[in-house]
């Protein structure tokens, strides 16, 4: 096992989360309501406020900081990385080397994946999938079955499908 869990928690969303800390180095970690929320065996980690609850599985060399929330059944994989203050809830899938930041929201069934970013206030969900070099940032909104993908850039309004 790679970290352990300490004696520090707190309650996210109703939800009792642990802080995390390397065994090896006594690095402290992020916050986990249970030992699948991140691979063991694999360079993934989260880091500072961040929390990782439910059925979320963060995995491969996948990051997690700052304040951002992965919970439901959402994963994060690759060497994805979600920071800031972004959410990734329900089944969304956030992998390769796809970056969520700031406020933005991923949820429902919706993948972001490659070296998209989806960044600000945005909001991804539905089945909606971003991809390739996409930026999706500002206030914009990406939902339904609709894709943006290779360099696309949509900073506000909404893509609907």
């Amino acid at each position: 096992m790679k970290y352990e869990f300490t004696t520090e928690t707190k309650v996210v969303r109703g939800v009792t989360v642990k802080r995390i800390r390397r065994v090896d180095t006594k690095e402290l970690g992020g916050f986990l309501e249970h030992e699948r929320n991140l691979d063991a065996s694999s360079e993934a980690w989260v880091f500072g406020e961040a929390c990782v609850f439910g059925g979320a599985r963060v995995f491969d060399g996948a990051r997690v900081c700052d304040e951002a929330r992965v919970f439901g059944e959402a994963r994060v994989s690759g060497k994805a990385l979600v920071s800031g203050k972004a959410l990734v809830s329900g089944e969304a899938w956030v992998s390769g080397k796809a970056l969520v930041s700031g406020e933005a929201l991923v949820s429902g069934e919706a993948w972001v994946f490659g070296e998209a970013r989806v960044s600000g206030k945005a909001l991804v969900s539905g089945k909606a999938l971003v991809s390739g070099k996409a930026l999706v940032s500002g206030e914009a909104w990406v939902f339904g079955e609709a894709r943006v993908f290779d360099e696309k850039e949509i900073t506000e309004g909404k893509v609907i499908k």
